[in-house]
């Protein structure tokens, strides 16, 4: 039976999480627990929130995107999706999708009709954009590993590596930004616009770089030596990276937490709910959230 708890619906309690030893607090609520809110899914991925907190995800095998209200409900937004994976708001409340089925770099608006913003680079298709996220003026940074798809009717990769592109306000300019990584995937950017966090997953690191006015990214440094599929950012600077349960990193690159997850890996994060204080998390065939001390990036 559902229960409500602060502006979620939540399903049976499941698992605590404790700060890191030394730590004096950690980012959950006190008596926070992980909770389930749905499962019977395929693979979750991509969780976005929309300006009032409810949260869109994808269930990637079954090319749907899901929405869960506010108010605890779950419906779907749209299908077929593009085989869409990472997913974010722009301010104008439309959803950007990294289509993986075409490998395309979708905009859907807020009645379900997508517009193909990139459908290549330099005449050659992209591996397959897989995360992104959308600094303040518009412009968008995006991930594209290679990861082969069943689905696919395409041959190997034509781009000569894997790499973050940028693509500016205007739509029309389309720049690699990021290279020298071996897989890179989740990524986040800081709400003032200006430290991009890239993940390398098959590198096991993450870098954090310098935002530069034009989109290049510039001071590559090493933030962590832990890889990530997804990544979120809260408002006090903390960053969550994911694949075994969810682990939590200050502004620093010092691990505050480590928020185990019951299922064998969590793909992404996100914040919402209400108040933006409910960290909600795709994890293979569920979808699961816990309440935050803390509020995360609107």
């Amino acid at each position: 039976m559902k229960r409500a708890i602060g502006s979620v619906a939540l399903l049976g309690a499941l698992v605590f999480a404790s700060p890191c030893p030394g730590e004096q607090r950690g980012v959950l609520a006190p008596q926070a627990k992980v909770e389930k809110l749905a499962g019977d899914f395929a693979f979750t991925e991509g969780p976005a929130a929309d300006a009032n907190g409810n949260v869109y995800f994808t269930d990637q095998p079954n090319d749907r995107i899901c929405r869960w209200s506010t108010d605890g409900k779950l419906s779907t937004f749209l299908k077929p999706c593009g085989r869409s994976n990472g997913l974010y708001f722009d301010r104008k409340g439309n959803l950007l999708a990294c289509a993986d089925e075409k490998n395309q770099l979708w905009s859907i608006d807020p009645a379900g009709k997508a517009t193909v913003l990139v459908k290549d680079y330099a005449g050659k298709l992209l591996n397959g954009p897989n995360d992104l996220w959308i600094r303040p003026d518009g412009g968008v940074y995006f991930t594209d590993p290679f990861y082969k798809r069943r689905y696919w009717k395409r041959g190997p990769s034509e781009q000569d590596a894997q790499c973050v592109y940028y693509l500016a306000p205007d739509r029309k300019r389309l720049i690699r930004v990021a290279d020298g990584l071996r897989q890179p995937n989740g990524l986040v950017g800081t709400p003032d616009g200006k430290t991009l966090y890239v993940a390398d997953i098959r590198g096991g690191k993450t870098y954090a770089y310098a935002i530069q006015p034009d989109g290049a990214l510039t001071g590559r440094k090493l933030f962590c030596k832990m890889g990530s599929d997804g990544m979120t950012i809260d408002a006090e600077g903390n960053v969550y990276l994911t694949g075994r349960g969810v682990t939590v990193f200050d502004k620093a690159g010092k691990k505050v937490q480590n928020i185990p997850v019951p299922e064998r890996w969590t793909a992404n994060v996100c914040f919402g709910g209400a108040d933006f204080r409910t960290l909600f998390i795709t994890a293979s065939k569920g979808l699961y959230a816990v309440r935050t001390r803390v509020r995360g990036v609107r």
